[in-house]
């Protein structure tokens, strides 16, 4: 039936031209935005996720930043201590020095004094962001430190940070309120020879301005009378100083070596994680492409199709002329 009132064919390509425009909308809008699924209108389960995990990665570039001022923390103190251990070196080298018979102990005292006032600047001067794990002038220990090393959420949801923790009083050199708990200010207690037989004897290597030196400890120094049996004491003290600094050294060591591999494991979890939600919210430009273009021939053939139903209503005209 042919009608002036009702254009079926008209109202068919209308509605068809509706559906490719809506259609080149959403495919102009992926473009321009790079994304397959920009809003939760456009895929909510996907939207869901792509939202969280990109929340996660801004927690692990936050945890990123935290390792690298742990690392910095790390790596001050293994400087100090490695600087350290090479002054304790030197001193004990003095001490072997001072063994040998006719030399002027007193000037090698000189030397010690030097190197032990080097030690205390080496051990205050490790600071970095107002903490040193090499000193200590509280009346507290230094305890516990912690470094945030990674961001976790488990299958049910649930999130947590882990740290990497490190006890420093493993390496505090200095204790300016209590000797016993620096390295360098603690008595140590060793076997030094007595004549034909060996003594039980107690030193320490440094003693804080107004601070309490061990009880029953000898500081290690020479003077021009000190006797060849109390300076191997003093050897042996030191060298076993140096072997407690070496194992302080070599824990630091080992800490610095699990931050670089957490900071790579971050960074790598941190680049999976962006192309997964890439694989998910991403927009296939080359496929995006290929529809816009089938969608711009579909819309010129709309117009045409439309074109023609309106022509036909002004074909009826033709019946009417005489």
């Amino acid at each position: 039936m042919t009608s002036i009132l009702t254009n079926s064919a008209a109202m068919a390509a209308l509605q068809t031209l509706r559906s490719i425009d809506a259609n080149m909308e959403e495919v102009q809008n992926r473009i321009s935005s790079g994304y397959r699924v920009e809003t939760a209108a456009d895929n909510a389960a996907y939207w869901s996720i792509a939202t969280t995990m990109r929340s996660d990665n801004a927690a692990l570039s936050t945890v990123q930043d935290a390792l690298g001022l742990g690392a910095a923390k790390v790596d001050t103190s293994y400087a100090g201590m490695s600087s350290a251990l090479d002054v304790v070196s030197e001193i004990k080298a003095k001490l072997v020095a001072a063994s040998e018979p006719g030399v002027d102990k007193t000037k090698i005292n000189k030397e010690l004094a030097e190197l032990k006032n080097q030690l205390y600047s080496t051990a205050e001067s490790a600071s970095f962001s107002g903490e040193n794990w090499l000193y200590n002038d509280s009346t507290t220990p230094a305890g516990v430190k912690s470094i945030v090393a990674s961001f976790n959420r488990s299958t049910s949801g649930a999130v947590s940070v882990s740290t990497l923790d490190y006890d420093t009083a493993t390496s505090i050199l200095i204790d300016t309120k209590d000797a016993s708990r620096g390295e360098l200010t603690k008595a140590v207690n060793v076997i030094q020879p007595s004549g034909a037989t060996t003594a039980p004897a107690t030193y320490h290597l440094l003693e804080v301005a107004g601070g309490t030196p061990p009880a029953g400890s000898v500081l290690i120094e020479l003077t021009a009378t000190t006797s060849y049996d109390d300076i191997q004491g003093m050897l042996k003290a030191v060298d076993a100083i140096f072997s407690n600094m070496t194992d302080s050294a070599s824990t630091l060591g080992a800490i610095t070596s699990r931050i670089d591999m957490q900071e790579n494991f971050v960074a790598n979890l941190m680049d999976v994680i962006d192309k997964g939600v890439g694989r998910l919210v991403d927009a296939d430009m080359n496929e995006e492409s290929t529809r816009l273009k089938a969608l711009q021939t579909q819309q010129q053939l709309g117009i045409q199709a439309l074109s023609i139903a309106n022509t036909n209503s002004e074909n009826i005209l033709r019946l009417f002329q005489q």
